[in-house]
């Protein structure tokens, strides 16, 4: 395992069966792991041991490994450490990891919510703006999903928001058809799929409602803007 200017590294560590393990990571691409992200384990691991003390360098022994994880190799351990053990993060490195957590949520719902009121999307700044100002506590080992609703429910106070979906109808020409029946479950739902006589295909997606101009623009590119989108329905 090469290794080429100092990186910067964290302690994760797990105890199994009354057994202390450590290993040194990549804070960043650790967090990432931990997230449900396929990072690649090579670039998350800095060390070439598994350790029963990093800071003593005391070393756990193939024996001990195998005993314990049923392997000595240090790629599936580490996976295991990293993903059901705990990262040792510095403050700084904690605050950085929150800022991204906060964002990820923001888009997150900038992505699935519109305002009530004119049923449009919410730009992410203003979303963001509404979470410092409800004072929302951003769970750093949360999943965005399990956080969303009482982000949500804490920015209604001060920003008027609703988790919605939109029904979008999708008029493809046959040129394009096959290339977007290919493309387009990706981009939502599929509530209906029509191919017509003339080889055109007509599709009922359901997309997360802040997600319809990003949508739109997807078909367009994929048409070359031969494309008809209606609308029909948000909430």
């Amino acid at each position: 395992m090469s290794r080429g200017k100092k990186r910067e590294y964290v302690v994760a560590r797990i105890t199994i069966k009354g057994k202390h393990f450590e290993i040194l990571v990549d804070p960043e691409l650790a967090f990432k792991l931990k997230e449900g992200e396929k990072v690649p384990l090579e670039n998350v691991v800095i060390s070439d041991y598994v350790y029963k003390d990093a800071r003593k360098g005391l070393k756990a022994s193939p024996e001990e490994l195998r005993e314990v994880f049923g392997t000595d190799d240090i790629y599936k351990i580490a996976e295991e450490i990293i993903k059901k053990g705990e990262l040792q993060l510095t403050t700084e490195q904690r605050r950085a990891l929150l800022e991204m957590k906060k964002k990820q949520i923001v888009m997150y719902i900038a992505k699935s919510a519109i305002d009530p009121r004119t049923r449009s999307p919410i730009p992410p700044s203003r979303i963001e703006k509404a979470l410092e100002e409800a004072r929302v506590a951003i769970d750093l080992y949360k999943s965005v999903e399990e956080q969303v609703p009482q982000v949500i429910k804490a920015i209604s106070r001060i920003l008027p928001i609703k988790l919605a979906k939109a029904l979008l109808q999708v008029h493809v020409p046959s040129q394009y058809a096959g290339r977007v029946a290919s493309q387009i479950t990706k981009m939502g739902e599929v509530k209906k799929s029509n191919w017509l006589a003339d080889g055109s295909l007509i599709v009922e997606l359901e997309i997360p409602a802040g997600m319809q101009s990003e949508v739109i623009d997807k078909l367009n590119s994929l048409t070359k803007g031969n494309v008809v989108v209606k609308v029909l329905s948000v909430g």
